[in-house]
């Protein structure tokens, strides 16, 4: 039986990187792969866009009303690829978990766990519930240790409040930074001052 794959971490870990290259690895091999993301990341518009520099198109861009399969022919597929998973809804996490048991198809989520807030994301967390294997993607903080959390920059000033997703405002230069526990509380003591 197929199972649902869970690949998180903080940002800039090369999420995007890793799942090009396991479509690269599918298709290699002649197989189908399904590439998905939700319409919500509008960056790079229809293509999902690793920061070394390579891109692709996505097959479907699945809005928050959408459901996966009124997009496609499971019968065509050897393999859906989700990325930006935490921005899916819980209902359809539930369906990608439904897919992966009624029609054997593997699906890689690729995601944030938490946000700026150490908040889970509704589809993160619906995934750490019910994905059959889940792993972490390791990246590093400025510091040097192992980076779990993500900061928000606007304008280059770090920011705890506001709207969980904020990808790009049009107004200010809105950066994240994967950050270790230590430096996010750091950050976080020298704004309240």
């Amino acid at each position: 039986m197929s199972k649902l794959y869970f690949r998180y971490s903080a940002m800039n870990a090369g999420k995007t990187t890793a799942l090009l290259q396991v479509a690269n690895n599918y298709e290699e091999r002649g197989m189908n792969v399904l590439l998905v993301k939700p319409a919500i990341d509008t960056k790079g518009d229809k293509k999902v866009i690793s920061r070394l520099g390579i891109d692709r198109e996505v097959d479907i861009l699945l809005k928050e009303k959408d459901t996966l399969l009124s997009h496609m022919d499971t019968k065509k597929v050897d393999a859906i690829i989700v990325d930006e998973a935490q921005f899916l809804t819980p209902k359809q996490i539930d369906e990608l978990f439904y897919i992966t048991k009624t029609s054997n198809i593997p699906i890689l989520c690729y995601g944030l766990r938490t946000d700026f807030q150490m908040k889970g994301f509704p589809g993160a967390s619906r995934l750490l519930e019910i994905a059959d294997d889940i792993e972490e993607i390791k990246t590093i903080c400025r510091c040097g240790k192992k980076a779990t959390l993500n900061m928000r920059f606007i304008n280059g000033e770090p920011t705890f409040s506001g709207s969980q997703v904020v990808i790009d405002n049009g107004k200010d230069n809105v950066t994240y930074e994967s950050v270790c526990g230590k430096c996010y509380l750091e950050k976080k003591n020298n704004v309240k001052k």
